[in-house]
């Protein structure tokens, strides 16, 4: 689930990041554009039903790419994105347009 939510004056939207977590991994993070793909910069929260949370702030008339770190070693996409985009690896990068 992506959830966003822009602020009075529309330059900036605070998008909330939910990964399901069907799977019960012990630990996500959320990587992309935003964050230059650090798997620190934004550890995503376990949540009472399992499943894993994170609100980032970006600035709006952008598309970002982003993907979760699953376990710190299984990329992953949302299937909410937006859209999907090839990346250099062979896979697909997660889109989210703000």
């Amino acid at each position: 689930m992506i959830k966003k939510n822009y602020t009075k004056k529309g330059r900036i939207c605070r998008v909330t990041f939910k990964h399901p977590n069907e799977k019960n991994h012990k630990t996500a993070a959320l990587v992309g554009d935003f964050n230059d793909w650090n798997i620190k910069a934004c550890p995503m929260k376990r949540l009472k039903g399992g499943s894993f949370s994170v609100t980032v702030s970006v600035e709006t008339g952008n598309s970002y790419r982003f993907r979760y770190v699953l376990d710190d070693d299984i990329w992953v996409n949302d299937y909410n994105a937006d859209n999907y985009i090839g990346n250099e690896y062979g896979s697909d990068d997660s889109i989210i347009t703000v």
